[in-house]
């Protein structure tokens, strides 16, 4: 009985040994850590969070590769043993370029750094890993200064609602009256493809088309605030979706561990999942300041100047979810979600079932596959009130376009 028990307990301390061991992955405690510091604390928009993600997981990933030598570099192979500590390389990595972009969080880094580095057994390999992972992130910076963030530009608009503007252009609405302050994002030199004009979408429907007022119609009965046709699922559907395109890290890093993923695998994973879709937001913000198309909610009150007989206005009409301060076409989410869906089918396949949580809404989404879920945003976004359905559909098809072409040339095995 003794022997029994004996053996139960060492199995379940096995078991436990290897539960941990899934989990204690730096590459993915170091996307939790920058997500908290880009999103959470300094409150970033989508589109600048993930090209600053991109930088992030860009040099984690040169540093674990140049340790492992498993795939192609992306900019650095730095000169490593095989015994260098990967840990220390991804943390120094991920740390270094993260306080280069929010100096300010200085001390909340220091003390996430200060963590990831006890935990590695001090020597020459957590040392000689930290040096690479300096190497990695001094190149991701030194390639990234004057890339254009940061810039000047913002979408043209009327400077007050009031004054004269073209139909079917984009002005500021409600609630805000904002312009996005983020708007540079289209200037921005991309990671992975070399010119984002190939991959704009095609243009919205014409305001005087069929195509353009039943499109009208859809979005002013599905995405009111008051729609009386709308299902509660789709309703939550709209709600999960306004968080925007964090449920696919959040997707991201546990298939990471459920696959138990080694760490150069993890770090591939997440440069591909950001850097595909940084490119994708640059593309899409061409797009937008290239057709600065209307929203819904400035289509729907001003249909009685659209020039179509099919559309009628509404001037009460507000939308599900907040309108977002920029034009309308293509659809940033759409473009965002189908490009991190590519890059995702690339490490773990097509048919995937796989969960998605939402920490606005606080609701649980399942899925048989990544497209399911690119498929649901674009109807989603309809719910929501904030698009017509071509500026989703369009945005999808630049998302899959960009990160298609994007990866045919990178993070190919070495």
């Amino acid at each position: 009985m003794k022997r029994v028990l004996l053996a139960v307990c060492l199995a379940v301390l096995s078991a436990l040994a290897i539960s941990a061991s899934a989990r204690a992955d730096t590459v993915t405690d170091w996307n939790v850590n920058a997500v908290g510091a880009l999103v959470g604390t300094a409150g970033q928009s989508p589109t600048v969070s993930t090209i600053h993600l991109a930088m992030v997981h860009g040099a984690v990933y040169d540093a674990v590769n140049s340790i492992d030598e498993h795939y192609e570099p992306y900019l650095v192979d730095v000169r490593a043993r095989d015994w260098y500590s990967r840990d220390a390389a991804a943390a120094t990595a991920a740390y270094k370029v993260l306080l280069a972009i929010v100096p300010a969080q200085a001390p909340a880094l220091s003390a996430q750094y200060e963590v990831s580095m006890g935990a590695i057994p001090a020597g020459p390999a957590r040392d000689s890993g930290a040096r690479v992972g300096e190497i990695a992130a001094a190149a991701m910076l030194a390639a990234r200064t004057g890339d254009g963030r940061g810039g000047a530009y913002r979408f043209p608009a009327p400077a007050t609602p009031s004054d004269p503007w073209t139909v079917g252009q984009w002005r500021p609405v409600l609630p805000t009256f904002a312009n996005d302050p983020a708007a540079w994002v289209k200037d921005v030199r991309p990671f992975l493809i070399e010119d984002p004009q190939r991959y704009l979408s095609q243009a919205p429907h014409p305001l005087t088309s069929r195509a353009y007022a039943r499109e009208f119609d859809e979005v002013k009965a599905f995405g009111a605030a008051s729609s009386t046709v709308r299902t509660a699922d789709q309703t939550e559907q709209a709600r999960f979706w306004a968080e925007g395109p964090q449920p696919f890290t959040r997707a991201a890093r546990q298939l990471a561990a459920d696959r138990r993923l080694r760490a150069v695998d993890s770090a591939r994973l997440f440069a591909m999942l950001y850097m595909t879709a940084a490119d994708t937001a640059i593309t899409t913000w061409n797009g937008k300041a290239k057709f600065l198309f209307w929203r819904p909610l400035t289509a729907i009150r001003e249909a009685a100047a659209d020039g179509n007989a099919g559309t009628e206005p509404d001037a009460a009409w507000v939308p599900l979810i907040n309108t977002p301060a920029y034009p309308e076409h293509p659809s940033g989410l759409s473009s965002l979600g189908a490009a991190m869906a590519v890059s995702l089918e690339r490490v773990f396949g097509h048919r995937v079932r796989f969960t998605m949580t939402s920490t606005t809404s606080g609701t649980t989404r399942s899925y048989r596959g990544f497209a399911d879920a690119v498929d649901e945003i674009v109807d989603a976004r309809v719910y929501s009130g904030i698009h017509f359905r071509k500026a989703d559909v369009d945005g999808a098809d630049v998302g899959e376009a960009v990160a298609h072409d994007g990866l045919e040339r990178n993070f190919e095995r070495d």
